[in-house]
């Protein structure tokens, strides 16, 4: 497992480094700034924003065995509703109809609710498992010693 993490990571750095040389060769010379920039405000997007209001939403989730799941729906929903965002939050109509061809709105709303069905479903599953582990444990014969 060990030496398979480190293949992993090498081949990572090294299209890491791939990709910021092409970056860096193949665009025009304000570019690899304005991606710079790009990529520091998606980081802050993420990282301060997204997910602070993910661990808020997280906290507020009551204690039990659905717990986990509505955590994890919680995060899937705050990065598609993160990705979708500056298309939504865009003014006036893109340069290519092509592009954006999608009433992403619409999209992002259906996403939300099959992430919010999915999520309910997996934490309905863990509280019934959680309660027939419990009736399985009380039943036993030396459950009272």
């Amino acid at each position: 497992m060990r030496i398979a993490r480190g293949v992993l990571a090498v081949a990572g750095l090294a299209l890491m480094l791939a990709g910021a040389r092409l970056m860096w060769v193949a665009t025009p010379s304000g570019a690899p700034f304005e991606v710079a920039v790009w990529l520091g405000g998606a980081l802050v997007a993420h990282d301060v924003v997204l997910a602070s209001l993910v661990m808020l939403a997280g906290l507020a989730v009551p204690r039990g065995p659905g717990r986990g799941a509505v955590r994890g729906g919680l995060v899937v929903a705050g990065c598609a509703t993160l990705v979708v965002s500056p298309i939504l939050l865009r003014p006036g109509a893109p340069r290519n109809p092509t592009v954006l061809s999608l009433d992403y709105g619409s999209n992002l709303a259906a996403l939300l609710a099959a992430v919010a069905v999915v999520t309910a479903g997996v934490a309905l599953g863990g509280r019934l498992l959680a309660a027939r582990r419990a009736r399985a444990l009380s039943a036993r014969p030396d459950a009272g010693r």
